[in-house]
């Protein structure tokens, strides 16, 4: 796998430097050491994505799976220019299917995580996959034996400021009381982000959540009900 720790340095030098100037100076560096390995990435996971779902858009290249590292700073308080955090993505297409689950590798200088979720939710969907949880869906039972009890995925998302279940029990209310979720596992072993594996375990865990993914897809069907 061709991460280096170049990788980290230049997408930290390149968000400090805060430069168009000093970016295209280094462009090169840029494509080989930050998208060649997120194109790598992309192409040899996309197989198994299409395993788990042939509508996933699998293509490597940036806008298709991978960031862009520019910023919009249209509508933003930091107007830096540059990411200093880049990922890789796989939904289906946003065009057709709106702000879909997906399936995400994402990488900064602090470190690199990866899972299932959502990057936005609306109220609906998340209200959609209220009603199924409390319902006792097979498909949510199915999604939380797949993340299992070992610590390795944890739930994400920001939380209501007062719980829109509070009777329910602690390890349902973790998935209840999210505006947005997502199921991470988050890693500082560079030693793995440097080595041919890293690829072999993002789809190891990316079949596992399989699960998760299709819970999410019904909770999609629900919302559009």
């Amino acid at each position: 796998m061709p991460f280096f720790q170049q990788t980290l340095d230049f997408l930290v030098e390149n968000r400090l430097r805060n430069s168009r100037e000093w970016f295209r100076a280094h462009k090169e560096q840029y494509q080989k050491f930050v998208l060649a390995p997120f194109v790598e990435l992309a192409a040899r996971l996309g197989p198994a994505m299409l395993e788990l779902d042939p509508l996933l858009v699998v293509e490597p290249r940036v806008d298709r799976t991978i960031s862009r590292i520019y910023r919009d700073t249209r509508f933003a308080r930091d107007k830096s220019l540059y990411r200093d955090v880049m990922w890789c993505a796989f939904q289906r297409d946003r065009k057709v299917y709106g702000e879909p689950p997906g399936f995400v590798f994402e990488l900064s200088p602090a470190g690199f995580r990866w899972g299932c979720g959502y990057y936005q939710a609306s109220p609906g969907l998340m209200r959609a996959m209220r009603e199924l949880i409390l319902e006792g869906a097979r498909s949510f039972q199915r999604a939380q034996a797949a993340v299992g009890t070992d610590g390795r995925f944890a739930v994400e998302g920001d939380r209501y400021k007062r719980s829109p279940c509070p009777d329910q029990p602690e390890e349902l209310r973790d998935w209840l009381d999210r505006r947005c979720i997502s199921l991470m596992h988050s890693s500082r072993d560079f030693d793995l982000l440097f080595s041919d594996q890293l690829c072999v375990r993002l789809e190891e865990d990316f079949r596992r959540l399989e699960p998760v993914y299709d819970f999410f897809w019904e909770v999609e069907r629900r919302a559009r009900l």
